[in-house]
């Protein structure tokens, strides 16, 4: 087998299911750039508005304005940073962690009507099954 190919259609499949689930209405739910900083705060911890924007790849000034709206809705804490008090740093409070979670169990139901919808097979199922460790390798390996 091609590992060139291979990961062509693993990339182009993976690229149009991200783009199909990330398009999941939640009502009053967290928009794109809302979930993307919540989610890099719950994986990476606390960090400064301009360390998420740097790991975001966006302007400080579009995440300052992500930060606002999240800090509006109760979602995230700041603190003083304890080595620098001059720096604030961003977390994620349990009204955010329920945010996340209510996003993430919208996309799940999702994919889980998707499946049980009929176009797939109890062997597709367990194919899909066996590849979700595979894909999770794949991701930490690059």
């Amino acid at each position: 087998m091609d590992s060139d190919g291979v990961a062509s259609d693993l990339l182009a499949s993976i690229t149009l299911l991200l783009r199909r689930v990330r398009l999941v209405p939640i009502e009053q739910g967290l928009s794109m750039p809302e979930r993307s900083a919540l989610s890099l705060l719950e994986r990476a911890g606390p960090a400064s508005s301009s360390e998420l924007a740097r790991d975001a790849q966006i302007t400080a000034q579009a995440m300052g304005a992500t930060i606002r709206t999240l800090r509006e809705r109760g979602l995230v804490d700041r603190r003083a940073d304890p080595e620098d008090g001059r720096r604030m740093l961003l977390s994620v409070n349990e009204a955010g962690q329920r945010a996340l979670q209510e996003k993430r169990n919208a996309r799940t139901e999702q994919l889980a009507r998707a499946l049980g919808g009929g176009a797939f097979t109890q062997a597709d199922l367990r194919r899909l099954a066996a590849a979700a460790p595979l894909l999770e390798r794949l991701a930490r390996n690059l």
